[in-house]
């Protein structure tokens, strides 16, 4: 009777599922998410020196958020970018009344000219 118990345990242990003691290895998705959701800076600084005298330096500052979260970090460079939002920032209205001004501008000029040629 025994070797039948120790042999259905046995089956018991066979069938029931390893369980892992440490963390589900996360998938890219996962990383991508808490990332742009917690956020990361990579700082650094390369500086090139010839004999003691400073030739180059660059800083990196690299910051990788979301944009609710850059927003709620008080970033929001791309909404004033002139580059990105043309449009709506009305720089059509502003170049459309700017050669309204040279025109005017222009045709000061020719009556300047047009009087000055009469004397």
């Amino acid at each position: 009777m025994s070797e039948a118990m120790g042999r259905s345990a046995a089956r018991v242990q066979d069938t029931a599922p390893l369980s892992r003691s440490g963390p589900e290895p996360a998938s890219l998705a996962d990383i991508l998410e808490r990332v742009l959701d917690k956020g990361i800076i990579i700082a650094g600084d390369i500086r090139v020196n010839l004999l003691d005298i400073e030739l180059l330096t660059i800083k990196l500052r690299l910051l990788v958020v979301s944009v609710d979260k850059a927003e709620e970090m008080g970033i929001d460079w791309w909404r004033h970018d002139p580059m990105l939002t043309v449009g709506e920032r009305g720089m059509e209205e502003e170049n459309r009344q700017l050669r309204a001004r040279v025109a005017e501008l222009e045709g000061r000029g020719d009556e300047q000219e047009e009087a000055r040629d009469d004397r």
